[in-house]
């Protein structure tokens, strides 16, 4: 396959950016995305010129770094699936391929496709966390979980924080990020100490973040690459209002609306 990849190249944050067309060449249909961008770099290198900047990590679809815009669509065409797990055969010969970071007031770019996505951090810092002891891996046999409830815990759990939730919305909302994780929690036994705390907190931090309102375009969803439902969002909000309800010291209402699927 030969392709022309158009990549946003930007320095610093106190920049401006812009498109850079490469051409690529030699492209097996079996090559991951990832690889092709290795290919430029390594181009790039060879040239004594300044490689791309980009995130990875595991490049097995679990760690959640790989967080590209791809012709406009989170981690690409492909529905549920990262950026390391996109492969060229979902692309066609001479295609053009446009190539940025996410972009957001509260994911700046760092450079190039780099986007700093520490306010993801500070959310679950403020209370993506259980203060109880669990013991030894083999001592959660001993707590009994429902079928039903673990099956929802582990659909929730399964959010890797990639971000593509938020560079999908149209509002940059970090809603069903932080539904996923105060979901996750709230679902088991482990997660009933701090509760009420927690999705307050949660809240207050993504507010404080600058992340946009939900207002119900559901492209976070269609977006994500492990497939965290929508529905999430209604039960964050429902946790959120319950916890209200006991006087916990976060006041306000949320300013967010969602509908359970």
């Amino acid at each position: 396959m030969n392709l022309v990849l158009r990549i946003w190249r930007q320095a610093s944050a106190e920049v401006e950016g812009r498109f850079e067309d490469y051409p690529v060449s030699g492209i097996s249909t079996d090559y991951s995305f990832l690889e092709v961008l290795d290919r430029i770099n390594e181009d790039l290198v060879s040239q004594n010129q300044e490689p791309v900047a980009y995130e990875m990590d595991c490049r097995e679809g679990i760690c959640g770094s790989c967080s590209l815009m791809i012709n406009g669509t989170p981690h690409g065409p492909r529905p549920a699936t990262t950026t390391c797990q996109l492969y060229m055969r979902h692309f066609h010969d001479g295609q053009t391929i446009t190539v940025e970071p996410w972009l957001s007031r509260a994911t700046p770019v760092i450079k190039d496709l780099v986007v700093d996505r520490s306010a993801l951090d500070r959310i679950m810092q403020s209370a993506g966390y259980i203060s109880v002891h669990t013991g030894e891996a083999p001592d959660a046999n001993t707590i009994p979980v429902s079928k039903s409830r673990a099956d929802k815990a582990f659909v929730a759990a399964s959010c890797i924080g990639c971000g593509a939730c938020i560079a999908a919305c149209p509002n940059a909302s970090a809603m069903l990020f932080v539904a996923a994780k105060v979901t996750h929690l709230s679902l088991l036994p482990q997660g009933e100490p701090e509760r009420s705390h927690r999705v307050r907190a949660m809240v207050v931090a993504m507010d404080r973040e600058g992340f946009g309102n939900c207002s119900n375009h559901y492209e976070c969803a269609k977006a994500c690459p492990k497939s965290i439902p929508v529905s999430l969002i209604a039960r964050l909000n429902r946790e959120f209002q319950h916890a209200g309800l006991l006087g916990h010291e976060y006041g306000g209402p949320i300013h967010h609306a969602a509908h359970e699927e």
